[in-house]
């Protein structure tokens, strides 16, 4: 009688052991059925509050709650098996300390059964990981362009192109390292800048809009696709889904207005 074979999720220290190997693969997923297919080639999906903007049209991550990040978590993590998947704590959920902090992102972990959690911030936050890594709480650092701080940032700005604020942002990436977390997402930094990072730090780093330098990669899956009618300048667009649906949902139209929808083989007998 043969065994059936055990699917073990991809661990935090399992992405840890990988700074400066084979390059680490990820995408954003926000529900069951996406999530299903990216894990198919992802070592680790990000439930990112940019699902705020993406499935729930805001404006910005603000608006972002606790509650919205567990209900597309907890569909994640349904719809997979080996991935690990890593849920953003929101704006609000964990500047005010570090307690307040362990307890918003123990609750996100308990209800959604995530392996990690991200939150966004450099030297600022550096207690605050540390308190929930020791505390048994994997964390996913985020430093350079941080989207729950552009209003303090004057907006989405590549970081690094003055020379000058080099050794605050290299200072970040190293304070989420010595404090503990497994990987650090950086976010629009300019190419030399994140090489430099790279290889400065003990843990993977996770570019986005931030060369090809870094340990890994992510992407904003819609973005990638081509669901919205603009997308990041520094995206590839792999495809173009959006229009493809529009084009779905017109040729739909256009059959159930001349009776031509549904056919004989669509039909219930």
């Amino acid at each position: 009688m043969s065994k059936e074979s055990v699917i073990r999720r991809v661990t935090a220290p399992q992405i840890a052991a990988r700074k400066g190997g084979e390059p680490i693969v990820s995408l954003t997923s926000y529900h069951a059925h996406t999530a299903a297919i990216v894990e198919k080639y992802a070592d680790f999906i990000l439930v990112g509050d940019s699902l705020g903007m993406v499935m729930h049209g805001m404006e910005n991550t603000l608006g972002v709650s606790i509650e919205l990040m567990i209900v597309h978590g907890k569909a994640v993590v349904r719809g997979t098996k080996r991935a690990l998947i890593v849920v953003d704590m929101p704006f609000g959920s964990y500047e005010e300390s570090p307690e307040v902090a362990f307890r918003n992102a123990a609750r996100i972990m308990k209800e959604t059964q995530c392996g990690a959690v991200k939150l966004e911030g450099g030297v600022s936050m550096a207690e605050t990981i540390r308190f929930l890594t020791e505390r048994g709480i994997p964390v996913m650092g985020h430093t350079g362009l941080t989207p729950q701080s552009t209003h303090v940032m004057g907006g989405f700005k590549t970081q690094g192109r003055d020379e000058e604020q080099w050794p605050d942002l290299i200072a970040d990436a190293k304070a989420v390292e010595e404090a503990g977390a497994f990987a650090v997402v950086l976010e629009g930094l300019v190419e030399p800048l994140a090489r430099k990072i790279t290889g400065e730090i003990s843990i993977p780093t996770i570019g986005i809009g931030a060369s090809a330098a870094c340990d890994g990669q992510i992407l904003v899956l819609e973005d990638m696709l081509g669901l919205g009618d603009w997308a990041p300048k520094f995206v590839k667009v792999y495809g173009k889904l959006g229009p493809m649906i529009e084009e779905a949902v017109k040729t739909y139209a256009e059959e159930v207005k001349d009776r031509s929808f549904p056919g004989e083989d669509q039909v219930y007998r």
